[in-house]
């Protein structure tokens, strides 16, 4: 379908859709450039203020993935008029605001359409300097990949659906899509990232297959490495598996040289669709302890190394 679309030529847009970036990026003077993006989909979790929340955090997570600060925002809503209460959409618009707050970002109003089925994100605009800006295509041979969020959002809400999650569970996998990924980006720019992508609905493997192919280089992700949220594997074996989990694998196995032991139910973990995920960001290998030391005094205590960048060789990705 992009195939179709006229290129773009415009030599001011620094970041458009050749990489499957995570946000565009438009220069505006030597010093100065745009990040724009947009996100929005279905409820994820029951509450009206927490799928704000949610939304919100993983609208405002493409702009961070680039090293960019979000500025502003626009909230965009689906509401299906007349079945639903109109304070459900006040909720959630809430909290979005609140997260947009914690986020230091304004709200400059946005726009709402009837729908069959309600849906809810965000267009952010933001900045970021023309000399650090972090694309998904800069991965080196040498560095180190981390990962800044467990996985496992995607079987967890699953069960969530199926009304087989329990509510310390639930309380879990909500604040960690909650939580925002500004620590993880700070971070990363201080000490010299040279790639970097939010995990979200392509899975752990997609995203990395997408820093592989855009970088030229061969990932190699270490599956048993990889942080799991707690329940995620029993999520799995007890039936809760989204359909997205199979159309990534079906997408990316071509591409991937298989070498890993590890169980099946944790392999296929690696193709859950994520929301509102963390970073996985390319870092020179002596900058990596550091990373993990720093993100963890923050309270980002589950991230993680999880793979390498090495030359490319043969297919795109390796699970090993």
């Amino acid at each position: 379908m992009l195939a179709k679309l006229p290129p773009v030529d415009d030599p001011r847009v620094l970041v458009g859709t050749n990489t499957a970036d995570d946000a565009g990026v438009y220069l505006l003077d030597d010093g100065r450039a745009l990040v724009f993006t947009t996100d929005f989909f279905t409820p994820i979790v029951d509450d009206a203020r927490d799928f704000g929340r949610i939304a919100a955090a993983n609208a405002l997570s493409d702009v961070y993935a680039m090293g960019g600060h979000p500025l502003i925002a626009l909230n965009l809503m689906c509401f299906p008029d007349g079945d639903l209460p109109l304070d459900i959409m006040a909720d959630i618009i809430s909290g979005g605001a609140e997260m947009l707050a914690e986020a230091g970002v304004v709200p400059l109003g946005g726009h709402t359409v009837s729908d069959r089925e309600l849906k809810y994100g965000l267009a952010v605009v933001g900045t970021v300097d023309p000399g650090r800006i972090t694309t998904n295509s800069g991965a080196r041979p040498g560095d180190r990949l981390v990962l800044t969020k467990p996985i496992g959002t995607g079987v967890l809400t699953t069960a969530l659906k199926m009304e087989k999650l329990d509510d310390e569970s639930l309380a879990r996998v909500t604040a960690l899509m909650r939580t925002l990924n500004r620590d993880a980006a700070e971070i990363m720019l201080e000490l010299g990232a040279t790639a970097a992508t939010d995990v979200t609905g392509f899975g752990l493997a997609g995203h990395a297959l997408e820093m592989a192919q855009g970088s030229d280089v061969t990932i190699e992700i270490d599956v048993e490495s990889v942080p799991l949220i707690e329940g995620a594997i029993e999520a799995l074996r007890d039936g809760n598996t989204p359909g997205g989990l199979f159309t990534n694998h079906h997408f990316v196995r071509p591409m991937t040289r298989l070498v890993t032991r590890a169980e099946s139910y944790r392999l296929d973990l690696m193709h859950d669709p994520q929301t509102s995920g963390g970073l996985l960001v390319s870092l020179p290998e002596g900058a990596v302890n550091a990373y993990i030391e720093t993100m963890t005094d923050r309270g980002h205590g589950e991230t993680a190394p999880v793979g390498r960048v090495v030359e490319k060789a043969g297919k795109p990705l390796s699970l090993v």
